[in-house]
């Protein structure tokens, strides 16, 4: 992908249609994120448009719309059970960071490193917000409507929202979300039909490694907070694409 733009008005717009969504967000009584929430995704709005302009901006979009949405769904039954999202899904910085710092850094690479790598960062933003929209999707639709979920590693009954659980409708709702903004990103021209393969097969294959830290480590290092393993996850995820794409333009 070759993205046209100059310094001119590229940061400029970023900046102003930014500033114009926040205004309007603290401006409408349904809350999505806090106030410190706002503030951060209005700086991630900014370097997400100033490099890779509207078209890598539409994808953080919809990655924020549909996975606040999804977790909201069986709210009602989530926090009956305890296992809904702090504040009524309503998230803050570290929130906005724990989702997107790795689809960030991949976004100034793309600015910053050689012509080869470019659309290579591109594939790992791309998969960065597919992994988490698959993450988002599978623990949501999980904890709201599955039926029998079983821990990762061991296959065991477990309760839903046990970390490391998965299930059966949790899984295919990930698969789902990540074939999804795999398809907005090929619809804007960031990637091609090979980058909606692996960036379905890279969210897949760290989800499922998500899960597997959550049933192993995150309760045992009081560090590995839910941001943390976001981080991790999505690193995972971009990475893997990356490796792949590397490998296929190689090839």
């Amino acid at each position: 992908m070759n993205i046209n733009w100059d310094w001119s008005n590229t940061w400029l717009i970023g900046i102003v249609v930014n500033t114009v969504l926040i205004l309007v967000a603290f401006a409408l009584p349904k809350k999505l994120l806090t106030v410190m929430g706002y503030l951060n995704a209005w700086l991630l709005g900014v370097i997400v448009w100033g490099c890779l302009s509207w078209q890598g901006y539409v994808v953080v979009l919809f990655y924020f719309f549909v996975g606040s949405s999804i977790t909201r769904v069986g709210m009602k039954r989530k926090e009956a059970e305890g296992i809904a999202e702090n504040r009524g899904g309503i998230r803050g910085p570290e929130n906005v960071w724990g989702s997107a710092l790795i689809g960030t850094i991949c976004c100034l690479g793309y600015l910053f490193l050689p012509s080869f790598w470019q659309p290579l960062m591109v594939l790992g933003y791309v998969a960065s917000f597919a992994t988490k929209l698959s993450d988002t999707c599978a623990s949501e639709i999980g904890k709201a409507y599955g039926k029998r979920t079983f821990l990762i590693t061991t296959f065991q009954p477990v309760a839903r929202g046990t970390e490391g659980a998965v299930s059966l409708e949790g899984t295919m709702a990930g698969i789902v979300a990540s074939v999804a903004i795999a398809l907005v990103g090929y619809s804007l021209n960031l990637i091609d039909s090979m980058g909606i393969i692996i960036s379905i097969v890279a969210a897949f294959v760290a989800t499922n490694f998500e899960s597997v830290l959550g049933a192993t480590l995150q309760n045992d290092f009081d560090w590995l907070t839910n941001e943390v393993v976001n981080i991790i996850n999505t690193l995972i995820g971009a990475t893997f694409a990356i490796f792949c794409g590397y490998l296929f333009l190689l090839s």
